[in-house]
């Protein structure tokens, strides 16, 4: 079976990669990009729409 994935985006450096919903935080707790260090709310970094309802359903 394959893995549930989000797609995430650096709001500040583009940044882009993927990651298990289960490895983030919920959508309006803190999230730090790893390549800038930038905080934003973990909603702010989803890539989609989609990428947000399926961090919403999964995480």
């Amino acid at each position: 079976m394959d893995k549930t994935t989000v797609q995430l985006l650096c709001p500040e450096c583009t940044k882009d990669w993927q990651v298990s919903p289960d490895e983030l935080p919920t959508p309006a707790e803190m999230f730090h990009c790893p390549n800038c260090h930038a905080s934003h709310r973990t909603a702010e970094f989803m890539r989609t729409d989609r990428d947000l309802q399926t961090l919403k359903q999964l995480g």
